[in-house]
């Protein structure tokens, strides 16, 4: 068995807040802040996940695959990036996925469990190969502070010989 493990981070400014686009982290719209400023929709941690699975498999997802269905296509919805950067995998099967999301805001505490579950749920994974924490960083950075949020994600594959 081999096994393998990728690490990807993704970041947004927020828009301003008079901005109708939606905030939207982990595939869930919340509503309490506005969207990322992004060609996309901005997801954070479906970006993460993208930019970790690059790190597994050299294939360009965002900034390459993802562009492409986003600027040529007019396809801003960031699962289906997720989607297709899952097929890059081949033989290499997920074992787990952790996410850790720096952000004032929204509040991510609430909604942990829901966000798990999506997240399983788009990648084809039980609940419980999925981790997921939060943390403002004690306001030490600019995600911290409320002008963003950012999201970093570890992916563990497994591959038999």
């Amino acid at each position: 068995m081999t096994v393998r493990t990728g690490i990807g981070q993704d970041s947004h400014r927020f828009l301003p807040q008079d901005s109708s686009k939606p905030c939207i982290i982990a595939g869930l719209i919340f509503n309490d802040v506005p969207g990322f400023n992004a060609n996309s929709d901005g997801d954070i941690v479906f970006h993460a996940i993208c930019n970790a699975i690059t790190s597994l498999t050299g294939v360009l997802i965002l900034g390459g695959l993802a562009d492409d269905l986003c600027l040529k296509d007019g396809i801003t919805d960031s699962e289906v990036y997720l989607c297709e950067a899952m097929k890059t995998l081949g033989a290499q099967q997920i074992s787990h996925v952790a996410i850790t999301i720096e952000a004032k805001k929204p509040k991510i505490k609430e909604r942990l469990g829901e966000l798990r579950e999506n997240i399983a749920r788009v990648m084809g994974l039980s609940v419980s190969q999925v981790g997921i924490t939060a943390t403002t960083g004690e306001g030490l950075t600019d995600f911290g502070c409320g002008d963003g949020a950012q999201a970093f994600a570890i992916v563990t594959t497994e591959e038999a010989k």
